[in-house]
């Protein structure tokens, strides 16, 4: 055993396998941690909606986080804490992403709303936030009430420099992120999964030096700063990867079962 106390997981790319599924190896691997007394919690850029059902699946009885930490609640759905993107911010990074063509959907009000409910990835966003898309064309109603912006595209060229353009411009004021290759994450400026791993633990009890993070991508790296142990995911980016105390294997071969038992429970 090293010392610690409670594993934080990503979903996506992370606990779930490709068809975004718990596998018996996953289930029974956090009930290991369970038995030996290590707390278990889940911090997603998905929804809340969501993240319920594996929380239940898990036995997690701990607050989580969704929306990259943008949103703060407990094992039976309750809000108990939310970060909101500044009205501006959301108008005008919808703006720079429309003029490049990206698909917009936008998290509010417990609800998801998207410029087409049939674009890529939309069905897939189905299964991961548990709901479906409201259509509309006009947001505006609706930027005093952002949790999160997810901008899509599955170009790398069109994605890679908008990420990057937002980031100039709103990056001290807003956290943006890919949470996938695909997803162009906006957030408040404190919901990243750094802040929310401090919340996670300060409410377990748990100091930071006994915190084990698992993720994938990019907008895991604060979580990985911040947790005295990383695990990065065998198939996330090579900078992730580099970021991390450990790699365990892909989302695909029971990447999280096998570090909680080689590493964290070893």
């Amino acid at each position: 055993m090293n010392g610690i106390r409670l594993v934080i997981s990503d979903v996506d790319g992370t606990l779930v396998d490709l068809d975004k599924q718990l596998t018996p190896a996953t289930i029974a691997a956090v009930e290991r941690l369970r038995d030996a007394g290590i707390g278990f919690s889940l911090v997603s850029a998905r929804p809340t909606s969501g993240i319920l059902a594996l929380g239940r699946a898990l036995d997690v009885t701990m607050p989580m986080a969704a929306f990259n930490g943008g949103e703060t609640f407990t094992s039976d759905g309750t809000i108990v804490g939310e970060h909101l993107v500044p009205a501006d911010i959301a108008r005008d990074t919808v703006a720079m992403a429309r003029d490049a063509g990206l698909g917009l959907w936008v998290f509010a009000n417990g609800k998801w709303y998207a410029d087409d409910a049939d674009g890529p990835h939309s069905q897939s966003e189905r299964r991961a936030s548990a709901q479906e898309p409201v259509e509309t064309d006009d947001f505006a109603p609706l930027f005093d009430r952002v949790a999160k912006l997810t901008f899509v595209s599955d170009d790398p060229a069109v994605i890679d420099p908008l990420a990057t353009a937002m980031k100039e411009r709103f990056g001290d004021a807003a956290t943006i992120a890919l949470s996938q290759s695909y997803y162009l994450d906006v957030t408040a400026r404190k919901a990243n999964k750094g802040v929310a791993v401090e919340m996670l633990a300060a409410e377990a009890g748990v100091p930071l030096s006994a915190v084990a993070v698992i993720g994938d991508m990019r907008n895991d790296l604060p979580m990985f700063a911040k947790a005295g142990l990383s695990i990065a995911m065998g198939q996330a980016p090579d900078d992730v990867k580099a970021a991390a105390d450990h790699v365990t294997r892909g989302n695909d071969a029971d990447g999280v079962a096998h570090a909680i038992d080689t590493i964290i429970l070893a």
